[in-house]
């Protein structure tokens, strides 16, 4: 009599004692991605041209964010947190745990099945909050989401197509557009983060004193930039606009990739990991935007294109 995982070969995995494994292939494939979004940064810095990576970079985003409208904020939190499941796990027994890891209901909190039974605690307190959570926490998430994304995808337009001559107009208009949209997912992240003080997986009141000084540095950048060009100042408006890019490359990006490596060094400590890509990911997305604004735009014959921004709000 044939076990189920050989009546299932060759499309099934199996361990040692003829279980299924489940394989997250859809897993699998965004860190292929990311290699390959990682292979255009290394090509920037030898062409000193980023448009591929920043290209990549904003397409994987739109992937994963988008993902909560199409398959529901359940489905896209456990594809989220199956991410971390590989690397919070490294060096674990399936059934051995840590102070950063959790078990969910049923396991339903990843994509990976029973291959992996712990999760990153903050992920677990994520999915249970969302996939059973009101109808006010759940909307404010789609809002977040929704008015972010548009803002992220229109502050690269206003960048690299400034405001002067003919552009002017539809500069000033889609800028308009783009920190409205920023202000409404700003005031929905500060609602959802002023309920984070009770959650002790994501480190209670520093988590929740910790995104609003996310919120603080992405958006007053943005409120920096605009002061900035209603006083005539160009050239201040473009650097706290790239500033500003910087914390929301960032916000996004930063604290998902501080999250891979924190996450297994700081596993005996809950909430730590999730505490420092909080605290530290926006500012220090504005320290690398001022280190490669001065690297390669400052003398770079292409910074022309990115320095001339026009008023947005004039």
């Amino acid at each position: 009599m044939l076990g189920a995982c050989e009546r299932l070969a060759p499309k099934a995995v199996c361990n040692d004692l003829g279980e299924i494994v489940t394989i997250a292939w859809g897993i699998i494939g965004f860190y292929g991605a990311i290699a390959v979004w990682m292979a255009t940064l290394v090509i920037g810095f030898r062409s000193r041209r980023f448009g591929p990576f920043l290209a990549v970079g904003i397409a994987i985003a739109l992937f994963l964010n988008i993902g909560y409208f199409v398959k529901g904020q359940a489905s896209s939190i456990a594809y989220f947190v199956g991410i971390y499941d590989v690397f919070d796990n490294i060096g674990l027994g399936r059934t051995e745990g840590a102070e950063a890891l959790a078990t969910c209901v049923d396991n339903t909190c990843s994509v990976w099945g029973d291959r992996y039974v712990n999760h990153p605690s903050w992920g677990v307190a994520f999915y249970d909050r969302f996939a059973a959570g009101g109808a006010l926490r759940n909307n404010l998430l789609y809002l977040h989401i929704a008015f972010n994304t548009v803002s992220f995808v229109l502050m690269h337009f206003l960048l690299f197509r400034p405001g002067f001559g003919a552009n002017k107009r539809r500069h000033q208009m889609v800028g308009r557009v783009s920190f409205g949209s920023l202000t409404a997912g700003t005031i929905a992240a500060v609602w959802m983060a002023s309920e984070h003080a009770s959650v002790s997986e994501y480190g209670g009141i520093w988590s929740q004193l910790g995104f609003y000084s996310m919120s603080a540095f992405v958006y007053g950048t943005a409120v920096m930039g605009i002061a900035k060009v209603r006083s005539g100042d160009r050239q201040a408006h473009r650097v706290w606009m790239l500033r500003h890019a910087g914390s929301m490359w960032g916000a996004f990006w930063l604290f998902r990739v501080m999250l891979v490596v924190t996450g297994p060094l700081f596993r005996n400590f809950e909430s730590v990991s999730l505490l420092l890509s909080i605290w530290l990911s926006a500012p220090l997305g504005i320290v690398i935007a001022e280190v490669a604004r001065k690297r390669f735009l400052t003398n770079d014959r292409n910074a022309k294109v990115v320095s001339e921004s026009s008023s947005v709000f004039a």
